[in-house]
């Protein structure tokens, strides 16, 4: 098997079928929607707030509302009397269950739910896919995280309509660290892996650096692409806002960091300081003119065409040309 990550592939370009980079469409199908851009900020308490949520599903963009300290049915119900879809976060504890009771009997339903823990390859999170089957069978259930073929082929096989792939590469990621097991270093190699027997959408969750690696996310097999360090920090973020030596900075934690937890138990997150990147949305138009540019370089019009093109890997033992003959 090869391994490599960002870092150590470039894809070949093709054939240029455009005569202005605007003419390609970066926009991906996700559910019964139509997104302008293949990415979703990380569902994190320092990258997205009720308010950066509204603002995405205003402008056409996905996003996933994070799990902590938020009332769901009083988000979604907010987010749905303004026209706007409901995208939410549960857990597998018993109070994400009384959660959905509550949905039903309030007659309410998020159109998409991502089960979101660390090790999204579990019971808990089988009975939890069934249990939103079965009460809320309209929402678009993603399910997570998890590293490997058999965890996407179960995930899938439990009713889950996407799975996010991914154990350890984000930035303030240290689960690699703490318990030897992970996809950091070879997130990209993993995604590959997976996608192999994938017949539902990949959300790849973590390990993005820089908006080159959306293209190489997609051309490996997501269909989005989840992250977290570049959209922390812009004004909006809702990380605290520390001065350092006459700099500005906007705090960004990992979810399983004692930070986020309160406590310190199981932590597997770090803290770290972005430095101020201006507005969300100068970063937002930034990708899609990058995505736009990505498709041009793979000969497309559209974003999918990005899967037909070659690639290199640089470096090691894998080192080489991959072609699609």
């Amino acid at each position: 098997m090869e391994i490599f990550d960002y870092d150590n592939i470039l894809l070949l370009p093709r054939k240029c079928r455009v005569e202005s980079r605007s003419e390609c469409d970066a926009s991906v199908v996700l559910g019964n929607r139509t997104f302008r851009l293949p990415v979703v900020p990380a569902n994190m308490k320092t990258v997205l707030d009720e308010k950066i949520c509204k603002f995405l599903a205003q402008h056409g963009y996905f996003y996933v509302m994070h799990r902590f300290d938020i009332d769901n049915l009083a988000f979604t119900k907010a987010m749905q009397s303004q026209g706007l879809f409901a995208s939410i976060s549960l857990g597998v504890k018993q109070a994400d269950y009384e959660v959905v009771d509550r949905f039903v009997a309030d007659d309410i339903c998020p159109e998409y739910i991502t089960i979101d823990i660390a090790h999204g390859h579990a019971d808990s999170v089988k009975n939890m896919i069934g249990y939103l089957k079965e009460k809320l069978p309209e929402a678009f259930v993603i399910a997570g995280n998890v590293a490997t073929p058999e965890a996407v082929i179960d995930l899938e096989n439990w009713g889950a309509d996407a799975t996010k792939v991914g154990v350890g590469p984000g930035k303030v990621c240290i689960t690699k660290l703490k318990t030897g097991f992970g996809t950091g270093g070879w997130q990209l190699s993993a995604l590959k892996w997976c996608a192999r027997v994938a017949t539902k959408p990949i959300i790849a969750d973590g390990g993005i650096r820089s908006h080159g690696d959306i293209a190489k996310s997609i051309r490996f097999g997501a269909t989005m692409v989840m992250i977290g360090s570049l959209f922390a920090g812009h004004e909006e973020s809702p990380g605290k806002t520390v001065e350092l030596d006459g700099e500005l900075f906007k705090e960004y934690y990992g979810s399983a960091s004692d930070f986020n937890k309160g406590e310190y138990k199981h932590v597997e997150g770090k803290r770290i300081l972005e430095p101020i990147k201006g507005k969300l949305q100068d970063t937002l138009t930034e990708m899609e003119q990058d995505v736009q540019s990505s498709i041009s370089y793979a000969g497309g019009k559209h974003l999918m065409d990005i899967r037909k093109v070659n690639y290199v890997i640089l470096g090691g033992d894998n080192a080489g040309e991959h072609l699609l003959m």
